[in-house]
């Protein structure tokens, strides 16, 4: 499984419908909160909601280093289908 590939999919079909925001985790042990992001080939680009302790408010991450994605908003399962997932999710 080519985990860069995995993470690129999931970035390109990130859905109109669905904030692009969240707290991105990295291999590194990192957790960035987000408020918009680009993606190429190999790398993601992050727009962090503050400055992180250097001053830096943007971030690029290889996509072979993303651990995990959370979603900090309410959000239906229609997005998450549009983006692949099949399944029920618990309705709030």
């Amino acid at each position: 499984m080519d985990i860069a590939a995995t993470w690129k999919a999931v970035f390109d079909k990130w859905p109109g419908s669905l904030a692009r925001s969240g707290v991105l985790v990295t291999g590194f042990e990192e957790q960035i909160p987000f408020d918009g992001f680009m993606v190429s080939d190999t790398m993601l680009l992050l727009d962090r909601r503050n400055p992180d302790t250097a001053g830096a408010r943007k971030v690029i991450v290889p996509l072979a280093q993303i651990a995990a994605l959370k979603i900090t908003d309410v959000v239906k399962a229609a997005p998450f289908e549009e983006m692949g997932f099949a399944g029920k999710l618990k309705q709030h």
